[in-house]
């Protein structure tokens, strides 16, 4: 018998009856793997000190859907919940052990438990970091600069930076501080390293730093300005001066290059404050000039205007003692009400996939949120708990709309944000991980790990992950990714390096593993399998399509048990987050 992956006809037929195996999506899940306690529509209680916010967002979140007429869909089952969590908390689904201790708890709050063990558990705390300074890194910097030879940023130093930041539980608000105004060297191991430097150094000397302008507006406060340096605004209260104004903050910073010794190639970039003169050559008066679609010039200082269209302007000085700009620009961002919106808009599209305004970093009164209360009360309940991070992700991976399943209906088909309508979170929008999320979960369901050193796995990571990211650049610098089944997307998932060696039945390998712990009993490998790579038990139809292709095996199950191994590494189910 020819394998699944040998020929193409074999393919074709042979993946239509594997994928059945594994045909139970993330909108119709069996009814056998929902667990006792997760029927009907009661909703999770958070934890006591938290309930009140919990509260507030089921109760704003429920109105809508009064409002709407809107039925919201069933409470996920716990299987499908709990990879849920672990893909969006730390970057990648359960092992078959953890799946088999978050049942061994009996407690009506196990969601709860998990939560807080992946937040708090110091086993989690290194992929926790991991997964969300990947998160923020591709956010600030980009993926493509890491393979810009010409580019200052150093990505490795960016996420050491933010590993250390989630990793020590630094505040939000302190951590935007720190990207605002740092100053240091980008590559780890060099002098006054600081990776925090990396958000701005490829972006301060880059057309008079409107770069670091329109990326710092649009990241923090919300606010798209980047059309604004050379027009008002059409929409938004931006207007061309402001964007000048803003921009003036960052006139005092340059990125320095430092070469390797002896050699004419960038070893590190060095972001440093420094004395601006101004462009009319005075520093102690140190304005700067743009020029309007009329041809004339106008000049402009660094001035801070908040939502409420209040400035808040500064000592004209362009000298670093009498002021440093960045320092005064970071005070006011943290002042900001748009700055406590944004985060939260942000984290609430990170775990439900949509924001409250789309596009998620876009507010102001041009684009009002769907849920402008919860959206501002989240905001002032998140800068009341002094900016926590791992607190915000407890208010929003315990509140009901968390905890929906995918499942689409009659009752809530009205809710469909890929229409063009307006997210009402009636169920939980299906979409795909990220390649980051994809990456390691391949290598947590099949122990495929790369080979070689640390630095050689992270190599071996990267290229795997280049064939899953195509960067378009933008007018902000950085990049739109794209993972979205194409050809080469889908050959590599198909007979990609991991995939080889996920599928592989030589001895010592996972499947062989797999075999040996069920004394190569087909259902209890069929069953490993599907809590391996889907985090639920197989359905009796799919237990009995399996045992069908283990009939048809040819006297090889081994070969059968790669087959489907390989079916349900390539569905939808495996792929998507439901």
């Amino acid at each position: 018998m020819l394998s699944l992956r040998q020929t193409l006809v074999p393919v074709c037929c042979a993946l239509t009856i594997c994928l059945q195996v594994v045909s139970a999506t993330a909108a119709e899940l069996s009814a056998e793997s929902k667990s006792a306690g997760g029927s009907g529509k009661e909703l999770l209680l958070a934890i006591p000190e938290d309930s009140s916010v919990v509260e507030m967002i089921d109760s704003k979140i429920r109105e809508t859907w009064e409002a709407y007429e809107i039925e919201p869909a069933d409470i996920a089952d716990d299987d499908t919940w709990c990879r849920r969590v672990y893909l969006d908390l730390i970057g990648r689904i359960p092992t078959m052990a953890e799946i088999a201790e978050f049942f061994r708890d009996k407690d009506e709050d196990k969601r709860l438990h998990l939560v807080e063990k992946l937040l708090y558990d110091d086993r989690y705390t290194a992929e926790f970091a991991e997964h969300w300074a990947t998160v923020w890194s591709n956010l600030l910097v980009g993926r493509a600069d890491d393979q810009d030879r010409r580019s200052l940023t150093n990505v490795d130093g960016m996420k050491k930076y933010l590993r250390d930041t989630f990793a020590r539980g630094k505040s939000y608000d302190r951590m935007v501080y720190e990207l605002i105004t740092a100053t240091g060297t980008t590559k780890p191991g060099t002098p006054d390293f600081n990776g925090a430097t990396n958000f701005l150094v490829g972006k301060v000397n880059e057309e008079d730093g409107t770069l670091a302008t329109s990326s710092t507006s649009r990241i923090f406060l919300g606010q798209q300005v980047q059309c604004t340096q050379c027009h008002n605004h059409p929409f938004n209260q931006w207007k061309q001066q402001r964007f000048w104004e803003f921009n003036a903050f960052f006139r005092q910073t340059r990125a320095l290059r430092r070469f390797q010794e002896g050699m004419r190639d960038v070893d590190y970039a060095e972001l440093v404050d420094e004395d601006f003169r101004g462009q009319n050559g005075d520093p102690s008066d140190a304005q700067i000039f743009f020029e309007l679609r009329n041809g004339l010039s106008r000049a402009a200082y660094p001035i801070f205007t908040d939502e409420n269209e209040l400035t808040h302007p500064i000592d004209n000085s362009g000298f670093v003692e009498d002021v440093v700009r960045r320092e005064r620009l970071a005070d006011f961002v943290l002042k900001s009400e748009n700055f406590d919106r944004m985060i939260v808009n942000r984290m609430w599209a990170q775990f439900l996939g949509y924001g409250f305004t789309k596009p998620m970093d876009d507010l102001g009164p041009h684009n009002p949120p769907t849920h402008p209360e919860l959206m501002d009360g989240l905001g002032k309940q998140f800068r009341a708990t002094g900016y926590d991070m791992r607190r915000l992700m407890v208010w929003i991976t315990t509140s009901a709309p968390y905890q929906l399943s995918s499942q689409l209906s009659e009752d809530n088909r009205s809710d469909d944000p890929t229409m063009g309508e307006t997210a009402k979170f009636s169920r939980f929008y299906l979409r795909q991980m990220s390649a980051e999320q994809l990456y390691s979960s391949m290598v947590v369901a099949t122990s495929a790990k790369a080979e070689g050193d640390p630095a050689s796995q992270e190599q071996q990571r990267r290229r795997w992950l280049q064939q899953f990211v195509v960067a378009f650049g933008n007018d902000e610098g950085t990049e739109a990714t794209t993972f979205n089944g194409s050809i080469p997307q889908a050959l590599m998932l198909f007979n990609g390096e991991l995939t080889r060696k996920a599928v592989a039945t030589d001895q010592g390998t996972f499947l062989d593993r797999i075999i040996e712990s069920s004394g190569g009993n087909p259902k209890k490998c069929v069953t490993q399998l599907f809590y391996a790579g889907l985090s639920r038990r197989p359905s009796k139809s799919e237990l009995s399509m399996a045992s069908t292709l283990f009939r048809n095996s040819g006297g090889k199950p081994e070969q059968a048990l790669g087959d489907l191994w390989w079916a349900i590494l390539n569905s939808n189910e495996f792929i998507m987050q439901h």
